[in-house]
């Protein structure tokens, strides 16, 4: 009986684990079916996903209208740029739209193009043409091609700095042929010309009315200077660092390159707000030259707070280093780095206003699409 009694309840427990399996497969199944049966995404939503990867459709290479190609000046926008042609002695400007393939004749110069830099906002560009050896034209248009202002300089070489807090200003230095020099404030909507008392040429706009510069000492061969801030206003200047070797000013933003205290063989990338206070910083390989080091290109995209550069594998000198270069991005919010391309040259490069898509080469002859990777040639090799 006892044998008996014990058979009954095991039958039963089995019967119970038997029957809680087969609910839990049932509602496992049911699950499986309602999910396989979901609405698709929405059309909007399955865009936005695939977006990142989506080739963009240029229009390329160019079909130069007249003349022969020369260089490519710049992003208007992310869907056009603006590239020079020579023809014997004159040069055009054109401006290309990538979606349509379209160019169209912004300026025309009776004298050779040497450079355009297009203004912060995108909404003007200045000429540099060369009537003489000793002489350097400098015409300002809008994008339609309207001339706002048009001068000519007497001078060896020139070099730019448009003030992106106050459009309206450019800073233009002037050099003789013995590289003595003479600094100018043009406001080319006021029509008025300024000189400037300065010790140094080569000069960044650190807000509206205040300068940055490296204080060399002409006398003595040094590898670092003491960073400057002069006040236009009242001619007032500070030393904000004592010892830096290279830097660049971004709106509401600047960036110290230095030799790294720990590693020597190291170069140390700061970024400080309008305050000086450290955002961010890294390290990367230094290459050496004869008398200093060699500063790979770089540009900064304020859209996404990301800097990108060209990256040594290692440190050595510049002169025996022959690996390539890495394309980093280097994102000042999240603090991360990214490579996005191995094997470059050390070559300039030019982000668009989004940051997806950047000019890259000596003429800015190729483009390169961050997001999938792709280089493509501008014009025809």
């Amino acid at each position: 009986m006892v044998a008996l009694r014990k058979n009954k309840v095991l039958k039963g427990t089995f019967q119970i684990i038997i029957l809680v399996i087969s609910v839990f497969l049932i509602n496992a199944c049911s699950l499986q079916s309602n999910t396989n049966h979901q609405s698709p995404p929405k059309k909007d939503e399955s865009l936005k996903a695939n977006k990142p990867n989506t080739p963009l459709k240029w229009k390329l290479p160019i079909s130069i209208p007249e003349g022969e190609f020369f260089k490519v000046g710049g992003w208007l926008s992310d869907d056009e740029l603006v590239y020079i042609t020579n023809n014997k002695q004159t040069s055009t400007l054109y401006r290309y739209q990538l979606s349509s393939g379209k160019s169209k004749v912004l300026f025309k110069s009776e004298y050779p193009i040497g450079d355009v830099q297009i203004s912060p906002s995108k909404k003007n560009i200045l000429i540099q043409s060369a009537p003489s050896s000793y002489e350097g034209k400098i015409t300002i248009i809008d994008v339609q091609g309207i001339e706002k202002y048009s001068q000519i300089i007497t001078s060896y070489q020139l070099a730019f700095e448009w003030n992106p807090y106050q459009e309206s200003q450019v800073l233009i230095t002037k050099f003789q042929e013995d590289w003595t020099f003479q600094v100018l404030l043009v406001d080319y909507e006021h029509k008025t010309t300024k000189e400037l008392s300065l010790p140094q040429p080569f000069l960044k706009w650190i807000s509206k009315d205040k300068l940055g510069y490296l204080n060399w000492d002409n006398n003595q061969q040094k590898l670092f200077a003491p960073l400057m801030i002069r006040s236009l206003g009242d001619a007032s200047e500070q030393t904000i660092f004592p010892k830096v070797f290279q830097f660049s000013a971004f709106k509401n933003m600047m960036m110290t390159i230095t030799v790294n205290t720990q590693e020597e063989k190291k170069a140390n990338y700061s970024f400080y707000d309008q305050k000086l206070h450290l955002i961010y910083d890294f390290t990367i390989p230094q290459l050496t030259k004869f008398s200093d080091w060699l500063v790979p290109f770089y540009d900064f995209n304020e859209a996404k707070q990301q800097f990108i550069t060209l990256r040594p594998l290692k440190s050595t000198e510049a002169d025996t280093y022959n690996e390539g270069f890495q394309l980093v991005a280097y994102h000042l919010s999240s603090k991360k780095n990214t490579v996005l391309l191995d094997g470059l040259d050390n070559e300039p490069i030019a982000l668009s206003p989004s940051g997806d898509v950047c000019l890259y080469g000596n003429r800015f002859e190729k483009i390169i699409d961050l997001r999938t990777k792709k280089i493509s040639n501008i014009v025809k090799e």
